[in-house]
């Protein structure tokens, strides 16, 4: 059975049914938040004024994270998220996209995205500070199971989310820059926020660990998702030298 000419292989992929619930919801999102919208574009305020109130609750919830108040983390994160939702669509409703705009967007969700890993990273170091400056909390965390080691491996998983968080965003960007479409990919940063708001607001240890390593690996599987995607399109197509 052949495509429609006008379906490509990429809009194919993505009819999907996790596609299309990622679809649902993102449409469920945009227009509970419209009204919302509406009254920001009557106050005047533009698409950058958002992005940039965006990245400062970003690093408050980074704040949080660091100083062990995660479900404020998530809170500030979930409210973030908005603020992500509502710059796209201020500039939908004005003037439309500019090329700035996406970029500066593009380039301060890294950032905000980063705050929140670097938080929860930092409250592992300082967990591991603590044990060394009281011994008598190495004893305490041992009798609930929880070993020195594992703030060490939290730390670390929570720095391999950072790198695939940007493996996803660079992959992307770099294909784009070569004139490829690279939307494919089902782990992005609608879903990695998810993840991190989810497992903050349950403030339990291991919630925190599991949803780190899912972050790592699925962030790393999508980014692998771009470049076989990218090879299809080059190499697989025969355009490039093998």
């Amino acid at each position: 059975m052949s495509l429609p000419p006008a379906m490509t292989m990429e809009t194919a992929a993505r009819t999907g049914k996790l596609g299309v619930m990622k679809d649902r919801l993102r449409d469920g999102a945009h227009a509970i938040l419209r009204p919302l919208v509406s009254a920001l574009a009557g106050m005047g305020l533009k698409p950058d004024h958002v992005t940039w109130t965006g990245l400062v609750v970003s690093i408050g919830a980074g704040f949080a994270f660091y100083d062990g108040h995660s479900r404020l983390g998530a809170a500030l994160l979930a409210l973030a998220g908005v603020c992500d939702i509502l710059d796209g669509e201020l500039a939908r409703r004005g003037e439309g996209l500019s090329r700035f705009g996406a970029f500066l967007d593009s380039t301060l969700d890294r950032l905000a995205e980063s705050a929140a890993l670097v938080g929860i990273a930092g409250f592992c170091l300082r967990n591991l500070v603590a044990l060394v400056l009281e011994p008598n909390r190495v004893v305490e965390q041992i009798s609930i199971g929880l070993l020195p080691e594992s703030w060490q491996a939290v730390c670390l998983a929570a720095m391999l989310a950072l790198v695939g968080s940007f493996m996803v965003s660079y992959t992307r960007a770099r294909a784009e820059g070569l004139g490829i479409e690279c939307k494919v990919g089902w782990f992005e940063r609608p879903e990695r926020l998810v993840v991190l708001i989810l497992a903050g607001a349950l403030k339990v240890f291991w919630a925190m660990s599991i949803a780190l390593v899912v972050l790592a690996v699925f962030s790393f599987a999508t980014a692998a998702q771009r470049v076989a995607h990218v090879h299809k399109n080059t190499r697989g197509a025969g355009q490039d030298r093998s």
